[in-house]
């Protein structure tokens, strides 16, 4: 049953990796680093940020360090650092980086059982000591709302929506449907303004 869990879990974990990636498809480097919201929100950035989590997650937490740098997750990086990418970190060092930590998390889970405690050090006391299985969905959960950011920014980048490139999960795909829909709901909401 245990093997069944861990791989249950994992599939979850890497469709979430694989979604993050397939939001930088086919975009610019300008796209991918361009911020769209207020606090700065852009799609390399979160990718850049889901390397530290992986890296102090499943390395930090259970005492399994990682061979390479990842600068943006080191004590004395800038704050908000693993948020966006400056001009000298390149598409393909961040994601070369990512896929790396991959690895190093797919083996942190491979020779760990799902009962292994570790130790989250930045937790308040009472919460800091977990297992390998917390840690996995935790990862997950974090992973899934930051790829719904990914989806957001993405569609106001370029227009591009779906949950993945093999299955976009949408009710159309025509934009007349898509016009109609949204004029449905701002009439909606337009009964609540104030």
């Amino acid at each position: 049953m245990t093997d069944a869990m861990k791989a249950d879990l994992q599939r979850y974990l890497q469709a979430g990796r694989d979604a993050m990636l397939w939001k930088l498809d086919g975009l610019s480097d300008y796209d991918i680093r361009r911020p769209m919201t207020p606090t700065g929100t852009n799609l390399l950035g979160l990718v850049k940020h889901l390397t530290a989590v992986e890296l102090g997650y499943f390395g930090w937490t259970f005492d399994r360090p990682f061979d390479g740098r990842v600068p943006w997750a080191e004590d004395d990086a800038e704050l908000n650092s693993d948020m966006w990418a400056g001009p000298d970190e390149s598409t393909e060092y961040i994601v070369g980086l990512y896929t790396q930590i991959w690895a190093h998390s797919d083996s942190t889970i491979a020779e760990l059982p799902l009962d292994a405690p570790g130790r989250v050090p930045h937790w308040p006391r009472d919460r800091a000591t977990v297992t390998l299985h917390r840690i996995i969905v935790h990862v997950i959960a974090d992973m899934d709302r930051h790829a719904g950011h990914a989806d957001i920014v993405r569609e106001l980048i370029d227009g591009s929506v779906g949950l993945s490139l093999d299955n976009d999960n949408m009710a159309s795909d025509d934009a007349s449907y898509w016009s109609e829909y949204r004029g449905r709901v701002e009439r909606a909401a337009r009964r609540f303004e104030a």
